[in-house]
């Protein structure tokens, strides 16, 4: 029996490798003579990196950089096999896990560190890009990541905007003369799955500031702030990213890699599909099996069961979700590809019980599954003897 394990990881719990080698230890138990395909997958959010560079045989780099409240900080990136693709998370470098709750302050925060990132990458021969941009800090449009590459976003006296995103109410100008050459050689795809725009009551200010510490009054500071600079990007550059679907994201860093680098939006787990070669995988399996922490009626929207399910239904493959609670709405999943949803829990159990015993959990629970299929298979289900 060939079982591909393509899981995302358990958020607090397992990366999605630690869930994919646990789910197939257990499975190993009950089919000894089965063959597994343990494919480590994500969203475009937290674990892609190391999803990529796991699944690619690539490796990881580390760079001290600017973090979004301008003290330094250690960040990391990937480079997958091909030596020449990038895998950046934003929140690495300009996350809000890296800001004190009691120091939220949007209109301050910087996305300079992700430029850094970018420049590390570009010195390490990488010209492809995958940018994961969930989870940050910032809501500056992405103009401390240019500014980290050379990009000059003046005042009315020509001066160099200081970083934070409410002093592009002040931006006059945009000066690109300087920006780094190399990303004209260069490609990058955004990994995003929400669709909200720049501006606006469902723009970048108004649905994630309030998260990032912005109150009422600063949510309407920033969104002039962004206005204005949607403005200068339309009038400098001939690019209207104001309205474009996705361009909110991540305080409108997404408007800012569009207007910048021309990049291109894309659903995260799609662009995870690709890179680790999935179908190819999923192909000649038996069964897959994916997963992630949390199945319910948000999973549906972007998440990676579904992404996987999606895969190995365009082969005709039977799909188990594993999960460490199944949530509200979960059985939406059952139109979207997902045969089964299982959760890994024995029984009552504390949320910090769960999460410090998930690798247990999903041991345990991949030993459950291959007996099940053992008995399937000898009824006559259509899953060969493992």
């Amino acid at each position: 029996m060939r079982i591909v394990v393509a899981p995302d990881s358990f958020k607090g719990s397992a990366s999605a490798s630690e869930v994919a080698d646990a789910l197939a230890r257990g499975l190993s138990r009950a089919l000894p003579n089965g063959e597994f395909i343990k494919v480590p997958m994500a969203d475009g959010g937290e674990g892609t990196v190391h999803a990529l560079v796991a699944a690619t045989n690539g490796r990881l780099a580390e760079e001290e950089v600017c973090g979004p409240l301008g003290r330094k900080v250690r960040a990391f990136y990937g480079i997958t096999g091909d030596g020449t693709t990038a895998v950046i998370e934003m929140a690495a470098a300009s996350g809000l896990t890296l800001v004190r709750r009691e120091e939220r302050d949007p209109r301050r925060a910087t996305s300079f560190g992700t430029g850094e990132l970018i420049r590390a990458a570009l010195d390490q021969g990488c010209r492809r890009f995958i940018i994961g941009i969930g989870g940050s800090a910032t809501n500056d449009g992405g103009a401390g990541l240019i500014q980290a590459l050379g990009g000059r976003l003046l005042d009315k006296e020509g001066k160099e905007l200081p970083l934070g995103g409410a002093y592009l109410a002040h931006l006059e100008r945009i000066d690109l003369t300087a920006l780094d050459p190399r990303l004209k050689e260069s490609r990058f795809l955004i990994a995003c799955d929400v669709d909200n725009p720049l501006l606006g009551e469902r723009g970048a200010s108004a649905v994630y500031g309030p998260q990032k510490g912005a109150t009422p009054q600063m949510v309407k500071e920033l969104d002039r702030a962004l206005a204005r600079y949607a403005e200068v990007i339309k009038r400098d550059l001939d690019k209207d990213v104001a309205n474009v679907p996705g361009s909110g994201a991540a305080g409108g860093l997404g408007a800012g890699l569009m207007a910048f680098l021309d990049a291109t939006l894309h659903r995260g787990v799609d662009l995870v599909i690709e890179a680790v070669g999935l179908a190819d995988k999923v192909k000649s399996a038996d069964l897959v099996i994916t997963g992630e922490g949390s199945v319910d009626g948000q999973t549906v929207y972007g998440k990676t069961p579904v992404g996987v399910a999606r895969v190995a239904k365009s082969f005709n493959k039977p799909v188990v979700a594993v999960a460490g609670t199944i949530g509200a709405g979960a059985e939406a999943v059952y139109g979207h590809g997902v045969d089964v949803v299982v959760g890994i829990l024995e029984g009552p159990t504390s949320l910090d019980t769960a999460m410090a015993r998930a690798v247990y959990y999903l041991e345990t629970t991949g030993e459950r599954l291959g007996r099940l299929l053992k008995v399937g298979a000898g009824l006559g289900c259509a899953l060969p003897r493992g």
